[in-house]
């Protein structure tokens, strides 16, 4: 069985909904036949390196509200979070682009580190304040997973993995994704959002081969290029 997940580093239900989708795993009966690909997804692909101001901010200008409330929604999705045993620390987070990590993350796939160098973004960025479109950060943090560092290095100089990041995209246009995360078993059922551990092995448990199309249970939280 091959579970897609679109995701972007830059999303707080993404993390969310890996640790969900990572409980729901757990208690799949068949989980050790299961291949997990994490796909990439830029919320803003026009993002520039490093925003210029603190993601308070930005939210209230995205949404047109007070800083207040914008702290205030930081403030939920933060509490959200630590039931799921993540420290999100908005405080000191600082936004910027993705497409280098995403770049970083198929570099992982093709040494079976993937899920670890998603995990080791994800929280750099939502919880250690470490900016991810930085090369020496994304250099070092794959190092810390076990990736060499020349070949991160010669990664970030050159263009490699960025044809296959746009096909990601392509292909989550293509099945009608437009928020994030989002999760595809065999491309056949999907689950848009962080759904519940137990919407998710639901998910895992209807997965089937005779299906010729996806269909996709709704409701859960996710991301997308207008917000969470």
């Amino acid at each position: 069985m091959h579970v897609e997940i679109w995701s972007d580093i830059a999303c707080p239900w993404c993390y969310i909904g890996k640790r969900r989708f990572e409980t729901a795993l757990g208690l799949f009966e068949q989980r050790d036949a299961v291949q997990v690909t994490w796909r990439s997804f830029e919320l803003d692909p026009s993002a520039p390196a490093e925003r210029g101001h603190d993601g308070a901010t930005h939210l209230a200008e995205k949404y047109a509200i007070s800083r207040d409330e914008a702290l205030a929604m930081q403030a939920r999705m933060t509490q959200t979070a630590a039931n799921e045993g993540l420290d999100f620390r908005f405080d000191v987070a600082r936004g910027g682009n993705t497409f280098d990590a995403h770049r970083v993350l198929h570099l992982a796939a093709a040494h079976d580190l993937q899920d670890a160098m998603k995990e080791r973004l994800m929280l750099a960025y939502l919880s250690e304040g470490e900016l991810i479109s930085d090369a020496a950060v994304l250099s070092r943090l794959a190092r810390e997973v076990g990736l060499f560092g020349d070949e991160v290095a010669s990664l970030l100089e050159g263009d490699r993995y960025g044809a296959e990041v746009r096909e990601d995209e392509r292909v989550a246009q293509g099945l009608g994704i437009h928020a994030v995360p989002f999760f595809v078993v065999d491309r056949r059922v999907g689950a848009s959002g962080a759904q519940p551990p137990e919407a998710l092995l639901a998910l895992l448990r209807q997965a089937s081969p005779a299906e010729p199309e996806i269909s996709v249970a709704a409701g859960g939280a996710a991301c997308g290029p207008n917000g969470c």
